[in-house]
This record gives C-alpha cells, sequence and structure tokens, in this order.
C-alpha cells in the first residue's frame, strides 16, 4: 500500500483509530490529575518538586507505556511498512538520552532547586515526539495542549490552593559565639514558621560559626516575607551576617 495515498492517509483518523486515541488521551489525562495530586503533596511541605514537575512526568510516562499496548495501530496499521529497528528499543533510547538531557539543566544552588520543571517539560516533550512518529496525532495533540496547560496554568492553580512555602536560611554568627538549637527553634515559632527537622548544617570557619536550615510556613501563607525574617535577624544578638532565599523555585 502506498503510504501517500488518500486511504492509508485517511486510515489515521478512522473510527478504530481514533477510539484508540480516545483511550490514550483519557490515560494521559488521568496519569495528570493522579500526578499533580502527589505533587501537590509535595508542593504542600515545601519539597522543590511541585504539581507541574509530578503532573508532567505521569503524563510523560502514561505516554510511553500506553503506546505499547496498541502495536496494530503503529503506523497507521500499515504492515507493508519496512522496520528497522524495535520502536521499543527506540523509545527506550530517548527516554535515557532525554533523561540525561533533563538531568543537565537541573541546579541546585544551597537548598534552592531549579529547572526541575523544565527537566519535565522537556521529556514530556520528548513523549509528544514519540506519539507522532508512531502516528497517535490526536493522542500527541492532548499531550501537548495538557503539557501547556499544566505550565501555564498550574503555577496559578498552586496560587489558589494552600500551601506551605519554605525559606532557606543562613547565619554567620560572631567570633566567639555560641548559638543554640532550642533558643532559634522557639524563635523561628514565634514568627509563624516551623523548624524543618533534618535541614540544619553546621560549620564553622576560624572563630565564626555558621549554620545553614530551612524553615517551614505553618500558617499555609503563600508568600513567607523574607523581609519580615531580615527584620528580625538583625534584632539578634551575636548575628554577624545572614542570606536568606526560597527553598524552592
Amino acid at each position: 500500500m502506498n503510504t501517500l495515498s488518500i486511504d492509508a492517509l485517511t486510515a489515521y483518523w478512522s473510527t478504530t483509530f481514533l477510539a484508540a486515541n480516545v483511550t490514550i488521551a483519557l490515560n494521559i489525562f488521568g496519569a495528570l490529575l493522579l500526578g499533580m495530586l502527589v505533587g501537590y503533596e509535595r508542593s504542600y511541605h515545601g519539597r522543590a518538586a511541585g504539581m507541574r514537575t509530578y503532573g508532567l512526568v505521569a503524563m510523560a510516562s502514561t505516554a510511553l507505556t500506553v503506546v505499547v499496548g496498541y502495536p496494530e495501530f503503529w503506523f497507521g496499521g500499515h504492515t507493508g511498512v519496512a522496520i528497522t529497528s524495535q520502536p521499543t528499543q527506540v523509545i527506550q533510547g530517548i527516554v535515557t538520552g532525554v533523561g540525561f538531557l533533563g538531568a543537565g539543566i537541573i541546579m541546585k544552588d544551597g537548598f534552592t532547586i531549579s529547572g526541575l520543571t523544565s527537566a519535565a517539560s522537556i521529556w514530556a516533550s520528548s513523549a509528544i515526539g514519540v506519539l507522532v512518529g508512531l502516528g497517535f496525532y490526536a493522542a500527541s495533540i492532548t499531550l501537548g495542549l495538557l503539557s501547556a496547560i499544566c505550565m501555564m496554568w498550574g503555577p496559578k492553580l498552586e496560587n489558589l490552593l494552600p500551601s506551605r512555602q519554605a525559606v532557606a536560611v543562613h547565619i554567620r554568627y560572631k567570633a566567639g559565639y555560641k548559638p543554640t538549637i532550642d533558643f532559634l527553634r522557639s524563635w523561628i515559632h514565634t514568627l509563624g514558621f516551623n523548624f524543618a527537622e533534618g535541614s540544619l548544617s553546621v560549620a564553622k570557619q576560624g572563630n565564626h560559626i555558621e549554620w545553614r536550615f530551612v524553615v517551614i510556613d505553618i500558617h499555609n501563607m503563600r508568600t513567607p516575607s523574607i523581609q519580615h525574617i531580615a527584620d528580625e535577624l538583625e534584632q539578634l544578638e551575636g548575628i554577624e551576617e545572614y542570606q536568606l532565599s526560597h527553598a524552592r523555585n
């Protein structure tokens, strides 16, 4: 069969083919909802990966998995098309290669991590390419639209929902001053934050002690006031220098 004939091209939009695309699209949409649900739990607890990241990864994973279940529809069902390699092996290679690409754009600076959503979106883009390459055009359009919607409207949805934001704190104490963890924990609580257990790291430079830790808002404020923490730090004795930043990006 001539793959450029009208009959061959219309096969991509036949009833059975569209039914397969609808099934794949529904799986992708369900994966988005489940991924965003898990992402919201992480976002609520001040983690770097939020609803967008988890939603994109879940959609891409589902898209790459579900197409394997429809080999009879690959390439429009044209069995006469010569296949020089196994499509599943090609998909595996794409996932591996894009995984390395995504890892390259993830940056970590102290407690702040950036690039997670970009890495997930690149992986989702690879899934869109795989769907298009296999001829699942309607499903690929669905994945593309849902990815764009997730990227554009995900942050707005997160802002509408209660969340607990995190702030990274770096304090350099004056020479000879010895801070205590009990005072730090109680002082942070008076500001409306909880001390993130396990985040404290201690270093000593000469006679100076440096503390790095994360505090998490306990009042579900959407944007914790770094300036408020800075003003309070100015009033504490023994502090020589400090640095504040959002713990996730």
